[in-house]
């Protein structure tokens, strides 16, 4: 079995709801990054001996929040002995808006992964894109790179959408499967 990490930021619990559906997804232990952009040394630990990490965080302003920045900055000790080299990477975000850029975060965090000389996994999954299609449909956002989420920004964590908590889970199970193979 392999070890899999989620590392991510949430600004008011829509991307940690998200987290525990990829975590549930993944059979995946949470590393929450504080409010202040720090992890602990054991949060450290757990990603250095983690198979794969999935990176979550909200988009704010076309990417990701300075809490997240600065975790990706300190990862810059893994970087340097290529302590995360070969790891399975993906990632997830939420933003408030259908598009809200959410893909310049998920590019962020493949350049991080790529950066960390890590291997990548998308969504694997069709995006609902027909004229059947309901909001609350798997994929709904329709994003292959990474899950994507949409909550509007007057609305609680518990108000995600059931979809968009499928999608994250899937994609999750996605991680899993792929780590699975690596190991």
């Amino acid at each position: 079995m392999s070890h899999i990490a989620v590392v991510y930021h949430s600004g008011y619990g829509h991307t940690k709801r998200m987290a525990e559906s990829v975590a549930a997804g993944a059979g995946a232990t949470l590393v929450a990054i504080d409010a202040e952009g720090n992890l602990t040394d054991s949060e450290w630990e757990t990603l250095n001996k983690a198979d794969a990490i999935i990176f979550g965080s909200p988009t704010y302003m076309g990417s990701v929040t300075w809490q997240f920045k600065k975790f990706a900055d300190a990862s810059s000790k893994a970087w340097f002995t290529q302590a995360w080299k070969d790891k399975i990477f993906a990632g997830f975000t939420n933003s408030a808006t259908m598009n809200g850029d959410k893909h310049s975060t998920l590019h962020y965090f493949i350049t991080l992964a790529m950066q960390h000389s890590g291997i990548w996994v998308g969504t694997g999954l069709m995006p609902s894109n027909s004229k059947a299609a309901q909001r609350n449909d798997v994929n709904y956002v329709g994003s292959s790179s990474g899950a994507m989420a949409q909550s509007p920004s007057d609305s609680s964590p518990e108000e995600m959408l059931p979809g968009d908590l499928e999608t994250a889970k899937l994609f999750g199970q996605r991680v899993a499967a792929t780590a699975a193979r690596f190991k």
